[in-house]
């Protein structure tokens, strides 16, 4: 075959490599998947038919393998049989009437009840939530059991993980789960994980991606929570991680970048909800199925009234259960909508409901970083700013250096949600999250001062100076917002 020849060869087989591609991409990519995410995709590969075939055979599928599914799906079977707390709920005359049915809706997604007798305290200073944690590890008896998207062992880090090795010394067993992808970008990885080894602490590591030890699965599926639970009887979580306010990267030191977060302390039968989330996890990395131990319910918490239901999200479930949640609660409110998202990317059916809750007469706010850690997210985050000004949504830029990295919500006086759930495209459809209802005047009002001090630390976004930015920001803001459909 002469040159000529081998030429029109090879090009007669792109081009029906090429049509096939765009003709199954037409064919496989709707079946399944929202119209917003399947027109991203198909628009990726119809204008980069190779690149959009490799990335959609890489990050295409938004599900867990079948066998975790199939252990989320044992584990909710047990967690649906937990009734402790459930006769504690306190329905009092201030009970908004429509919160049974998202208890309701929660317990349908998620298998867990609300429970009642619970307190709940905000930890809204970094240093000072890891020297709880710490403390609190410092205390336990039976086990700990620590959750972390990212762990990290750093000067900043020490009390804990001192006492995580002091723990297991006085004979108390603990266990530890990081997420592995987010774990491994960031320095110290492997001096943590020696750390870890010569603590001995049982630890695992999360949606681990090594192929080589057949491990695998979409590598953008991670697990976003953060929790500590001690004895039972205590438990953390929110949105904090377990690493330097500066992530110890030099580019954020550089540009002096410091994360602002949130965790609360919890007691009462709640508990037994953020360890069973846990256990799910352990279950799910391991095989092996801890035994759910209870304590005996303090009366004098119970006196607090704090009703709690924990929200697990992700893959491994049929729904995307925190934005169902999240969307209940924007259309039954009747006051007012206060949202605290560093990650703000929601999809349409959110930003409808957002919007309309604006026209039904809410006051609405939310609060975001005035700077971005994360390009695409922060670009797609902007893109959707005039929307929410032009319908009257109040937006709060907390100044830079600081990330306000905290994920919280109020609706009214009486319902608050807080966790590692970001409001953005990624938390609802491909991150494992944690989220935490809570029904209760006083819980509230502890969330209505922390947003007192998030406004004396932003500025005011105004429509006018939105329409003074460049012309290329713009561009650039929707080509983000494009991408982030990509799931």
């Amino acid at each position: 075959m002469n040159t000529a020849s081998a030429t029109l060869a090879v090009t007669i087989f792109l081009i029906v490599v090429d049509l096939i591609i765009r003709i199954g991409a037409v064919i496989i990519i709707p079946r399944n998947r929202k119209p917003t995410s399947a027109t991203a995709w198909l628009l990726l590969v119809l204008f980069l038919p190779y690149v959009g075939l490799i990335l959609f055979l890489l990050i295409g599928s938004p599900h867990l393998p079948q066998k975790r599914r199939e252990r989320q799906k044992e584990i909710d079977r047990i967690i649906r049989g937990t009734t402790e707390g459930m006769d504690r709920v306190n329905k009092t005359p201030t009970w908004p009437p429509w919160l049974e049915s998202v208890a309701e809706l929660n317990r349908t997604l998620g298998s867990m009840p609300l429970v009642g007798g619970n307190s709940a305290t905000l930890l809204p200073d970094y240093d000072e939530s890891i020297r709880a944690m710490a403390d609190e590890v410092g205390r336990a008896r039976r086990y700990v059991h620590a959750q972390f998207y990212i762990l990290s062992s750093d000067p900043t880090t020490e009390p804990f993980f001192a006492a995580l090795e002091a723990a297991v010394k006085r004979g108390v067993t603990v266990r530890v789960l990081l997420d592995h992808v987010a774990s491994l970008q960031y320095p110290g990885y492997r001096k943590t994980i020696r750390r870890l080894k010569r603590s001995g602490v049982e630890w695992r590591l999360l949606l681990p991606v090594q192929p080589l030890k057949g491990r695998w699965q979409r590598p953008d599926l991670r697990n976003h929570r953060k929790l500590l639970v001690v004895d039972g009887t205590v438990a953390y979580m929110g949105s904090q991680n377990m690493i330097d306010r500066s992530y110890n990267r030099w580019i954020n030191r550089r540009r002096h970048l410091q994360w602002k977060d949130l965790m609360t302390r919890l007691r009462g039968p709640i508990v037994a909800g953020i360890n069973a989330i846990f256990i799910s996890d352990w279950f799910g990395e391991t095989g092996e199925l801890l035994v759910r131990e209870t304590e005996a319910m303090d009366d004098q918490i119970a006196a607090h009234m704090l009703d709690c239901q924990v929200v697990p999200s992700g893959p491994g479930f049929e729904g995307e259960n925190n934005l169902r949640l999240f969307n209940a609660l924007l259309y039954y409110a009747q006051e007012r909508i206060i949202i605290t998202s560093p990650y703000f990317v929601p999809d349409e059916s959110m930003l409808y409901a957002i919007t309309t809750a604006v026209q039904r007469g809410i006051h609405v706010e939310l609060f975001v970083s005035e700077i971005g850690d994360q390009f695409l997210v922060y670009h797609a985050q902007r893109s959707y700013y005039r929307t929410l000004l032009e319908a009257g949504v109040v937006i709060w830029m907390y100044r830079r250096p600081t990330i306000l990295h905290a994920k919280h919500f109020t609706i009214d006086e009486e319902v608050a949600v807080i966790g590692s759930s970001n409001m953005d495209i990624r938390s609802f459809s491909l991150n494992v999250e944690l989220s935490l209802m809570v029904r209760g005047r006083d819980f509230v009002q502890q969330l209505r001062r922390l947003e007192d001090d998030y406004r004396r630390a932003s500025r005011r976004l105004t429509l006018e100076e939105w329409d003074e930015r460049h012309p290329v920001g713009s561009v650039v803001d929707n080509l983000a917002r494009l991408t982030s459909a990509l799931q």
